[in-house]
């Protein structure tokens, strides 16, 4: 995903078209598609500033974190539980998911789902 434009630029262009210029001149004067010349004025008439919104971050973790509590009691009541069990019983109670977001799930809330102890390295024979 790209950077957004500065907001220094956003301002100028929504400035330059306030002043009196199109959006499609002041797109060429400083550089940028008119499609975004008109966005930028757009948003600076409806919100009052033509700012980028915030780019990345998550934006589907909130329907697994709902069923947070569920989860945590399954586990509790059944420690060896499988991911695809839980996946399971989240799709009857509505809510589809995969196994990675179930995975996910559990390493943000610091669970491990290894069912035995990792062996000893073998004395005799070196690993390769």
């Amino acid at each position: 995903m790209g950077r957004g434009l500065s907001q220094d630029l956003r301002d100028r262009v929504v400035a330059a078209v306030a002043g009196g210029v199109s959006c499609r001149q002041a797109a060429l004067r400083f550089g940028v598609s008119a499609a975004s010349a008109i966005r930028w004025r757009q948003l600076a008439l409806a919100h009052g500033t033509p700012a980028a919104k915030a780019q990345g971050g998550d934006h589907r973790s909130a329907r697994i974190e709902a069923q947070a509590g569920f989860l945590l009691g399954v586990i509790e009541e059944k420690d060896d539980i499988t991911l695809s069990e839980l996946r399971g019983l989240l799709a009857e109670r509505g809510t589809a998911v995969g196994i990675g977001t179930l995975w996910r799930f559990f390493d943000r809330h610091g669970i491990t789902r290894k069912k035995r102890r990792r062996t000893p390295a073998s004395r005799t024979v070196p690993a390769s």
